[in-house]
């Protein structure tokens, strides 16, 4: 299995970022996919799941109203659309996919990351 996430960049506060992350190894359609980052000193946050229904998904709090999450069966690709960037936004973002078709923010196999700095 491999993901291979892209799309993190500098942006500056209030600017809008769109990550993807490409699958390759097992299929979208059995397994959930997620978004996580982790920001220096800080713990991994689960950010965002779709299972394999497309009305099993989950959004943390944290992102709410300026995250969006999708993905593209066909394409066995995830995105991850953010808007109203915060300094506090500042992490490596990873994509991940759990064993399981459902969302449990358990994920097993990981991408690389890719960095998101939110800066002026």
């Amino acid at each position: 299995v491999q993901l291979q996430a892209s799309g993190g960049g500098l942006v500056q506060p209030g600017g809008s970022l769109r990550l993807s992350c490409a699958v390759s190894g097992l299929s979208l359609d059995r397994h959930a996919i997620g978004w996580y980052r982790q920001a220096p000193g800080k713990r991994r946050e689960g950010l965002s799941c779709i299972g394999r229904r497309d009305d099993d998904t989950y959004l943390a709090n944290s992102v709410k109203g300026r995250f969006t999450m999708s993905r593209d069966k066909a394409k066995n690709m995830a995105y991850l659309q953010m808007k109203s960037l915060k300094p506090e936004d500042t992490a490596v973002y990873y994509c991940a996919t759990d064993p399981a078709p459902d969302c449990t923010l358990t994920p097993d196999s990981w991408g690389q990351g890719t960095q998101v700095t939110v800066s002026s």
